[in-house]
């Protein structure tokens, strides 16, 4: 499973202040923690960046291979000249890059896939246009007709594609959750070889409780994986996801927990559901995933007191 570190964003204060003023010992520093934590990249999410876009960008693709040598960098920005710009400077200081993201809306399809064809990088296609399709079936449609085949006229391999379903908050669009599982799952099954697959995990979670939404996004992870995800633009300092990847890896079956999280894996897998006699309902942290699966699955009403229910 590849982690792109998703902390270095420009709606957090830290960042965006660093950003402003030049300052590359907070951003190096994030990074290295990121990278500590298992990020196989980092995300460089600067925004829209009209004005100053191509000098950010690659002023922090230097300040990141300084402080992180060797680790690719994701180039998330809507500002086509900054994503050339950080996609020329990656290329002079030989780092791997990724462009995120494109979209099947056409303007953003025009200028982003041509730049991942002309660099030789991966690239992320959310599988939307002007807005995210409600089903499965429809993302799939999505990518199979516009998103593909405008990476195959360019010639870009299906293994530097990057399908995302996009994952949505549970708070008031829960249904969504299985919609993304499943769109995952198809997109594995849609090619031989099957594009790659990626999400902006800490989505399922916004605008829920702080101290709920590690839970509510390892366990969706949980679920992803089973599908077929290869990758997830997450925060690698969360080290009960962490645990939860481990485990799921090394097929960890050593506690109840970890036992419980490769039912959830394998039933996930086989298309089952979890049930209440997969869970010890005197272990509370049992109970708490379970929850939090019949939250994702649609079949609990979110709220955020939906594990004292």
């Amino acid at each position: 499973m590849l982690i792109i570190g998703e902390n270095i964003q420009i709606i957090s204060t830290l960042v965006k202040n660093a950003v402003e003023t030049r300052d590359a010992k907070p951003l190096q520093d994030l990074a290295r923690k990121q990278v500590e934590m298992g990020a196989g990249m980092i995300d460089l999410n600067i925004g829209r960046r009209k004005k100053d876009g191509p000098e950010v960008m690659s002023w922090m693709a230097d300040i990141m291979h300084e402080a992180v040598p060797g680790t690719g960098l994701s180039l998330d920005t809507t500002n086509a000249a900054a994503v050339e710009a950080g996609l020329k400077r990656c290329k002079e200081l030989g780092v791997e890059a990724m462009i995120n993201s494109a979209s099947a809306d056409p303007e953003r399809l025009e200028s982003m896939m041509p730049l991942a064809a002309e660099y030789g990088c991966k690239i992320i296609a959310l599988t939307m246009g002007a807005n995210i399709p409600a089903s499965a079936d429809s993302r799939v449609e999505l990518a199979m007709s516009v998103i593909v085949p405008k990476a195959m006229e360019l010639g870009i391999p299906v293994e530097r594609l990057y399908l995302d379903p996009l994952a949505l908050t549970v708070n008031g669009m829960q249904e969504h959750a299985m919609e993304t599982i499943n769109a995952v799952r198809m997109f594995k099954m849609m090619l031989d070889p099957p594009p790659m697959t990626t999400i902006g995990l800490s989505n399922v979670s916004n605008t829920t409780p702080h101290e709920g939404r590690s839970l509510l996004n390892r366990t969706f992870l949980a679920m992803l994986m089973a599908a077929g995800l290869d990758s997830a633009i997450a925060d690698p300092l969360d080290e009960k996801q962490n645990e939860v990847i481990r485990i799921i890896e090394q097929r960890d079956d050593s506690t109840p927990v970890g036992r419980l999280l490769l039912t959830l894996y394998d039933k996930t897998a086989a298309m089952e559901s979890l049930e209440p006699d997969d869970v010890d309902m005197n272990d509370p942290d049992q109970v708490a995933i379970f929850k939090t699966v019949r939250v994702l699955e649609n079949k609990t009403i979110y709220a955020a007191s939906y594990l004292e229910i």
